[in-house]
């Protein structure tokens, strides 16, 4: 089964943290994507760019509205995320307690519905 880890966290906090932070989280999940990669179960994962550069687009009676970002009244934006191969919930929330950014924020873990259908990569 594939699940969809969203990992959360607070941009003005990780924003203020030494480049030197930073950079070790990175090379944190960069090691964990390596672990999963090992064992079969890495399919992506990325760092999203701050929900200020993005858009928001909805379309109501066929007129498209584009609005910018941030999108929510929260404190935590989505920072990331990692798509995975996991054989149960359980073993991909057990990933996601070995995210970095669980430790900044939290994981949200979702199991990916899988349609016939669609292209494959």
């Amino acid at each position: 089964m594939k699940f969809l880890l969203l990992v959360h966290h607070n941009e003005t906090r990780f924003a203020a943290m030494s480049d030197t932070v930073k950079r070790d989280l990175l090379a944190e999940s960069v090691r964990l994507t390596h672990e999963l990669h090992a064992n079969t179960q890495y399919l992506d994962a990325s760092p999203l760019k701050p929900s200020a550069t993005g858009a928001r687009v909805r379309v109501r009676d066929g007129k498209a509205s584009i609005t910018d970002g941030p999108f929510t009244e929260t404190h935590e934006h989505i920072a990331g995320y990692f798509m995975v191969e996991a054989s149960s919930l359980q073993q991909a929330i057990e990933i996601a307690t070995r995210i970095p950014g669980a430790r900044l924020g939290y994981v949200e873990v979702r199991q990916v519905l899988e349609i016939d259908g669609l292209p494959v990569n």
